[in-house]
């Protein structure tokens, strides 16, 4: 079991091109109670980002505050959407919203009450977040947060922007 989970956790290059985990065909809440289906959440072809938190957790809440401030910022520069998935435990997702709510967040928040989309990406501990490019591809994770560490995101967010652009550039040759 931890060999699979070791295997993908790694991007995997066969024939000399990159091929990361896709998103899993797992359903969701959202905090109005919308199912969404995990494999099917995008970015209009931009790249976003999902991140793990629980409302108990102080390093989550920190995390998703100081992304918060700068987040309208890297938008407008990437393009970038956030989708904050809960973990809490079915009986605590009533204090997600009310959480939210007070933080401000505009992000799109979903609910994994059992921690199986968390699981699916080999998440252990929280915060855990996982960053895809603009067709769904898991192309970088990371655990826990340190202050400053969102500086950390944005930069494999604009590499991912950077790669779309050189992409764009070529076709146009």
């Amino acid at each position: 079991m931890n060999k699979i989970v070791l295997a993908l956790s790694f991007l995997v290059v066969l024939g000399g091109e990159v091929l990361a985990q896709k998103l899993p065909q797992i359903t969701l809440k959202d905090i109005t109670g919308k199912s969404i289906r995990v494999d099917t959440l995008s970015n209009n072809g931009k790249p976003f980002i999902i991140d793990f938190f629980a409302t108990w957790c102080k390093p989550c809440n920190r995390e998703l505050d100081a992304i918060a401030e700068v987040y309208e910022e890297w938008q407008e520069e990437t393009g970038v959407k956030l989708f904050a998935v809960s973990i809490d435990r079915a009986q605590n997702t009533n204090k997600v919203k009310p959480l939210v709510d007070n933080h401000g967040w505009t992000y799109d928040v979903l609910l994994d009450p059992n921690s199986e989309l968390r699981r699916t990406f080999g998440g252990e501990l929280i915060p855990y977040v996982v960053v895809c490019d603009g067709k769904g591809n898991v192309v970088y994770k990371h655990n826990g947060y340190t202050d400053g560490a969102e500086n950390e995101l944005i930069e494999k967010v604009r590499e991912l922007v950077a790669e779309d652009k050189k992409g764009e550039d070529k076709e146009q040759e």
